[in-house]
């Protein structure tokens, strides 16, 4: 069994299918391993989705569980061969938030709470930019160039003809009324946030200050849904400063998944966020006093 890194959506579905099949069997995590000669960790690590496995591993351990179908052994070893390919983002280098590049890559579905900033699909090139620049430790300007072009290369996902991204945002007013880069540059974002918003698969609701508090207090998250995904099953993810959070029990999934529906009910209907994001571009000052 390879050594690998993060965890991609494919690891973690075909890691969750030999966990089952395993518990199907009646065979413990370390009974595996002394059978195989192996560490009973190198079995938890596959499990979880944070270690490459072999086709040829895949169909011993398919013997050992008992899988005599042809069809699904065959079909775990394909996700194993997968499993090893890697995202398009490894070219571009180190990438801070590899891991959920990888899962946004594979969702069919995102509901997200934004309460400060325009999130990174929504966001036009001048404004990543500006936000990207702002991060601490503050990145060079290639590095700047590249996690750009990373962020607009993500896009593609959610405009992808074949698949497009469901996509559902609740924003606060905060992300509308803070001015990143320039006026000009929030002016430009805002309009296009409001073009977006008339796309079938997109939907943008603006959450405004008059609404008091609400689930969304505590900050930004998301939850990603998956097309093989059983009922009630996805991935909550919070973004934090120094270190990412990703919740996948289905209690945390439901916790969240009634925040969001508590916000997006707060929140006002679309074709008055689109109103609301209107005239937020208006009231866009010409320029910033102070600034240079």
């Amino acid at each position: 069994m390879a050594v690998s890194g993060n965890p991609t959506v494919r690891r973690r579905r075909l890691g969750a299918e030999l966990r089952r099949l395993r518990l199907a069997s009646g065979l413990t995590s370390t009974q595996v391993a002394e059978r195989l000669l192996i560490s009973q960790p190198k079995i938890s690590l596959v499990e979880n989705g944070h270690r490459v496995i072999k086709p040829r591993d895949v169909r011993d351990l398919c013997g050992l569980y008992g899988v005599t179908d042809p069809q699904m052994v065959d079909s775990l070893m394909r996700m194993a061969r997968e499993a090893e390919r890697q995202g398009w983002w490894v070219a571009c280098g180190e990438v801070p938030y590899a891991v959920y590049i990888a899962l946004e890559t594979e969702a069919s579905s995102i509901r997200s709470y934004e309460p400060l900033m325009v999130p990174g699909l929504l966001q036009t090139p001048a404004y990543a930019a500006a936000v990207i620049a702002e991060t601490i430790p503050p990145p060079t300007p290639e590095q700047v160039a590249v996690r750009r072009e990373i962020r607009m290369r993500r896009q593609s996902r959610a405009h992808h003809p074949a698949r497009s991204l469901r996509l559902r945002v609740v924003l606060d007013e905060s992300a509308l009324r803070r001015v990143v880069g320039s006026p000009e540059i929030m002016r430009e974002q805002l309009k296009y946030l409001n073009h977006l918003a008339t796309q079938p698969h997109i939907t943008v609701q603006v959450l405004p200050h008059e609404a008091g508090a609400h689930p969304g207090i505590s900050g930004q998250f998301s939850i990603l849904h998956f097309e093989a995904d059983a009922p009630g099953a996805g991935t909550v993810y919070l973004e934090r400063f120094t270190s990412d959070l990703y919740l996948e029990k289905r209690s945390d999934i439901e916790h969240y998944g009634v925040m969001y529906d508590h916000l997006q009910a707060q929140a006002l209907n679309p074709d008055s966020s689109r109103r609301f994001i209107t005239r937020a571009t208006e009231e866009l000052p010409a320029a910033l006093a102070g600034r240079p």
